[in-house]
């Protein structure tokens, strides 16, 4: 499958996944209430968080099954070893629901400030999260064994499927059913059982049969080890970096006021939607060409997806921070509520802009097996970023611990990546700052201000939709032009 096919499945995928995602948004607030909405941010935190219990499992397993598509296993190696690391996941999902029941209560009264919802229905709710939560674990190392065999497509177009089905039939629960938080977390979790036995029959499906049955392997988990402890080290720190704002937010403010900031992260969440596909779609290409030494090949590759992921994620962030609040009151309808995240989701925006930049050089560090960069710069900010948000967050609220969420990614982009040149692609390093990050940005920048100075004061809502997809058409092919890779190929294309 190539790249193209595979980019293009992964976006519209993905896409559509994230249309489901955020177009019921609106309706979850309706008929939930916004603290109630703030459980399903705190259902986000509990399955980011215990994704440390994957111990590197996920990437570890999507890279061997890199390596499997470019000869380094054999059928019956990577069959054992997927089924080692099936045995492990099962064993670690039954713990979490195990814990997570027992703690529901706890966290229920000494935690969250819920002050409309009955601490019972918290707690009942907050058990419910722990059986869906440990079924997306199980969902997400067989996700990543498709990805690593490289079936963007039906990943592609099952996800889509499963999503709408996750999204619309959350609603028509919350409609015709009962509109109460349990309810939806129970759908979430009907939902995921039927993902997780279509990739179980396609992960087999596509694996080669083998002479003997799959069977449990501590050689194969053996082999696996330091990257995989490198990988467990890594989702450790970014968890730290990603989610210690919101722990914090959701200890000190109001389940409601969480509501909004989870709302806030949800809207700039759609940014790292544009990223994922990218990075999906060319690390499995980046692992095959480091494992043959095809530096050449990988050198045009990697400039080619760094240029791409600034095209698509700059724009898509510009047009978040100049016009978030026009965004939010077309999406929500709510005058309130847009004016209450708007600043919130202009940091936040800017934020995952520059966290996404940094998404195909550490695809590289991963294709090289050098998790241990992401490991040292992770620590160093994490160092520097939890006395900074216990600072920040008690003086000036969400708003502080947003900017603090804008400078550390500021220096990831400005700092870390000369660390990271300094060992991998030496001789690329202002090629990447300059052609593209820089000259993207800029170009898209300059349409954003220009935008921004002529936007009409009084538009109806359709007319409104208008002007934001020609702003964004505009800014798009602007940070086109400005990349020569995208650019001369716009160019042949137009000739």
């Amino acid at each position: 499958m190539s790249l193209k096919k595979n980019v293009l499945a992964n976006y519209l995928g993905q896409g559509w996944s994230a249309l489901m995602g955020l177009a019921f948004v609106p309706l979850y607030i309706k008929y939930l209430g916004m603290e109630a909405y703030g459980l399903i941010g705190v259902f986000a935190i509990l399955q980011a968080w215990l994704s440390l219990l994957d111990m590197g499992m996920t990437p570890t397993l999507s890279r061997e099954m890199a390596r499997y598509t470019a000869g380094a296993h054999t059928a019956q190696s990577i069959r054992d070893l997927l089924r080692s690391l099936e045995v492990i996941c099962l064993a670690i999902a039954m713990l979490i629901v195990i814990v997570v029941w027992l703690s529901a209560t706890w966290f229920s009264v000494n935690w969250l400030q819920a002050e409309k919802l009955p601490v019972e229905e918290v707690a009942q709710a907050i058990a419910i999260i722990g059986f869906v939560v440990a079924l997306r674990f199980v969902e997400s190392l067989y996700r990543g064994a498709i990805l690593g065999l490289q079936k963007q497509v039906w990943l592609s177009a099952v996800g889509s499927g499963l999503a709408t089905l996750r999204g619309g039939g959350a609603v028509c629960v919350l409609v015709w059913v009962k509109p109460s938080i349990e309810a939806f977390f129970i759908w979430q979790g009907l939902v995921s059982v039927i993902t997780i036995l279509a990739f179980v029959f396609a992960v087999y499906r596509y694996l080669p049969p083998s002479v003997q049955a799959a069977k449990f392997s501590w050689l194969q988990l053996k082999n696996i080890w330091r990257f995989a402890g490198g990988m467990m080290a890594t989702t450790l720190l970014v968890l730290l970096l990603m989610q210690v704002d919101k722990i914090i937010l959701s200890r000190m403010l109001s389940l409601e006021m969480f509501g909004y900031y989870t709302l806030a992260g949800t809207a700039a969440a759609v940014l790292s939607l544009l990223t994922i596909p990218i990075t999906q779609a060319y690390y499995p290409r980046f692992t095959e060409l480091v494992a043959k030494g095809d530096t050449g090949g990988l050198i045009k590759i990697y400039h080619q997806s760094a240029q791409l992921i600034s095209v698509l994620i700059v724009p898509a962030a510009l047009i978040l921070v100049f016009f978030g609040e026009k965004i939010l009151l077309l999406w929500t309808g709510n005058a309130v509520l847009a004016d209450k995240t708007a600043p919130l989701l202009v940091l936040l925006a800017l934020g995952m802009m520059l966290n996404s930049l940094m998404g195909i050089p550490y695809m590289l560090t991963l294709a090289y097996g050098w998790p241990g960069f992401a490991v040292r710069q992770n620590f160093v900010a994490v160092i520097i970023l939890i006395p900074a948000i216990l600072w920040a967050t008690p003086r000036y609220g969400a708003i502080g611990a947003a900017w603090i969420w804008v400078i550390l990614n500021a220096g990831y982009v400005l700092i870390a990546a000369h660390y990271l040149y300094r060992r991998l692609l030496k001789s690329e390093k202002w090629h990447w700052y300059l052609y593209d990050v820089v000259y993207p940005t800029l170009g898209a920048l300059i349409m954003a201000i220009i935008f921004w100075l002529i936007w009409p004061h009084s538009m109806s809502e359709l007319t409104e939709w208008i002007w934001l997809l020609v702003v964004g058409c505009a800014m798009v092919f602007s940070a086109s032009f400005s990349a020569p890779i995208l650019r001369n190929r716009l160019l042949k294309r137009l000739g």
